[in-house]
């Protein structure tokens, strides 16, 4: 039976993922990137799709599990009758990308604490999505036991403790005594070179925990829920390629949204719009370095004509990714069909071009340098902008129905002229202001005429109904938070999006995206209700909702896309971007509620 999604932890060396349950299987990681495919896929499976396993023999042995202060490094402590041990879990961060090409490790080192424990080992490697049966050899000696597995460019090498082969797997045991500790050691390789030597475990480890740690030391936030932003901010590190500059949406792709229904999506790859975002609340917290490495990516990534902008790329900028199904995994729980690659990659979403805009406008406002090309590129999406004002869009939520005018993306549109004006009158930038002062007006007129219906912001030009972006106009700085369209637009979230105290994107049975089936609850939406409420007067409820959320994270404080109230469990990719930043964000709102003075 597969583990609950909240089951899973996440290990990170900022180039690729891994998700280790609680009985101690990493059932998903994909190599050597995060958007590779899949050497262990048991997530979207069983153990036949890939996994290495290692547990207590023992039946009676339980387990709880931490991180090492504010790292990546997790410590498993299992318990049984007699005895005590740890699994001590980590990708040893590798900061030399000229080594990162040629390898990429997985340590998990096994701690004796008391008495003796066995553990069980059990190895199924499955290159490809689960569509590659690699040759596997013995290459080590008794004294120093290696399994090597090669398959197509993938090659994998465990050391650290022998294993016997067994209808398609390999088993073995590892025995630790108190004081003893044992290293289990996975490297990845291409597999047209040599293995890999070993590396020093104990050297890794410090130097990996220090830089975690190091990094975590840097954010400053004063107010409630500190331990809950410190970790969602690592989150965000986490999922940003250090090489590249590219901020992944998610470390899975194919979790559903509805438990055996037809909402699964890849979101492993960079998100013009997401990734603007976690820059925003990367940027809040001071981490200036990484905005200038994304708009470095960004540059990059959107060189050329600016008609051919896409919504999202890969994490180097790579633009073909196109949407396939796998047949080779079933899915999780039966959730079918399995995708790779995200159909959404060519859509029209207007509002990005409005996000990207929007943060590098706070990065310069930060502080941030412009370069010789950051202005320049600015001025062709504004131009970009311009010259698809007319056009509808798939909006925010990336509907496979038919597209809209949606009033999100129509005030997106409005501040990307808004902060193109801001970009000349703020900090002495050239460019056509006046037209873009008529663009930004004409926006605003069209939106308070076709945006509006009895008093409330609504989804779409032509329908009364509402759908959760709103909340994000005053953000933006289209309205203040006590605008009466804007409280008669939460009035309305809270009569028809609601469910169980949490926010929903829309309501799914309209038929406006296009799919079957229905989901659950968005987390970054109810954060963002935590934002609004707390910015009109309801502190109260401001405070009840973010700790009902900060709740819903699982045992090591991690977020998936969605959650489900009724079946008390989380839903989609995980840990998703886009729910840690929302939480960021609404905790960084709330302390600013603790230090107005009175």
């Amino acid at each position: 039976m597969a583990r609950r999604i909240e089951d899973y932890a996440l290990l990170s060396n900022c180039r690729t993922a891994a998700l280790v349950s609680k009985d101690g299987g990493i059932d998903w990681l994909c190599l050597p990137r995060l958007d590779s495919p899949s050497t262990f896929a048991a997530l979207l499976g069983d153990e036949s799709h890939g996994s290495w396993r290692i547990r207590p023999a023992e039946a009676d042995a339980v387990c709880t599990r931490r991180y090492d202060g504010d790292t990546f490094v997790l410590i498993t402590r299992w318990e049984s009758a007699d005895a005590v041990a740890e699994v001590h879990d980590f990708m040893p961060i590798g900061l030399d990308p000229d080594v990162a090409i040629r390898r990429t490790d997985l340590i998990r080192r096994v701690v004796g604490v008391h008495g003796e424990m066995t553990f069980e080992q059990e190895l199924s490697i499955r290159f490809d999505y689960a569509r590659v049966m690699p040759w596997v050899r013995q290459t080590g000696t008794a004294e120093d036991p290696c399994v090597t597995a090669m398959g197509g460019p993938d090659a994998v090498a465990l050391r650290g403790a022998p294993l016997e082969a067994a209808d398609h797997r390999h088993r073995g045991e590892v025995v630790v005594r108190a004081g003893e500790v044992r290293d289990l050691h996975l490297t990845w390789f291409p597999s047209h070179r040599d293995v890999p030597p070993p590396l020093d475990v104990a050297t890794e480890l410090e130097q990996t925990k220090s830089w975690w740690q190091g990094w975590a030391d840097r954010i400053s936030h004063d107010g409630p829920h500190r331990a809950e932003v410190v970790r969602s901010l690592l989150v965000l590190r986490a999922l940003s390629n250090h090489e590249t500059g590219g901020i992944a949406a998610a470390a899975t792709m194919a979790l559903p949204e509805d438990i055996g229904g037809e909402r699964n999506w890849d979101y492993r790859y960079v998100w013009l719009r997401d990734a603007a975002l976690t820059l925003e609340a990367l940027l809040d917290h001071g981490f200036l370095t990484v905005a200038d490495r994304w708009r470095s990516w960004l540059l990059r990534a959107v060189a050329g004509d600016p008609a051919d902008l896409q919504i999202m790329y890969g994490l180097a900028g790579e633009r073909d990714l196109e949407e396939r199904v796998l047949p080779s995994l079933p899915g999780y729980e039966g959730s079918a069909p399995v995708r790779v690659g995200n159909g959404a990659s060519s859509q029209y979403q207007a509002d990005v071009v409005g996000e990207v805009l929007v943060t590098l406008c706070a990065a310069r406002s930060a502080g941030l340098d412009d370069s010789a090309f950051s202005w320049p590129l600015e001025r062709q999406l504004v131009r970009f902008a311009s010259e698809q004002i007319e056009r509808e869009d798939h909006g925010l939520w990336e509907i496979r129905g038919e597209p809209h005018h949606f009033t999100h993306s129509r005030v997106m549109i409005w501040a990307a002229f808004d902060r193109a004006v801001r970009g000349v009158e703020e900090f002495g930038l050239e460019g056509p202001v006046e037209r873009w002062r008529g663009l930004r007006d004409r926006m605003r007129e069209e939106i308070d005429r076709d945006g509006v219906v009895n008093g409330h912001f609504v989804q779409y030009y032509g329908t009364e109904e509402v759908d959760a972006s709103l909340l994000l106009l005053p953000e933006v700085g289209y309205c203040t938070p006590d605008d009466p369209r804007m409280l008669a637009t939460v009035e309305r979230i809270e009569q028809t999006l609601m469910e169980h105290g949490l926010v929903h994107r829309y309501r799914t049975g309209t038929g406006v995206d296009g799919l079957r089936g229905s989901e659950g609850s968005f987390l970054a939406c109810s954060f963002w209700l935590v934002e609004q409420y707390a910015a009109s007067g309801r502190a109260d409820e401001a405070r009840a909702l973010m700790d009902r959320l900060c709740g819903i994270a699982n045992d090591v404080g991690l977020l998936s896309e969605e959650y489900d109230a009724v079946g008390g469990r989380q839903l989609g990719n995980t840990p998703q971007a886009f729910s840690h930043l929302a939480l960021v964000r609404a905790a960084d709102t709330l302390a600013r509620l603790v230090q107005r003075p009175r």
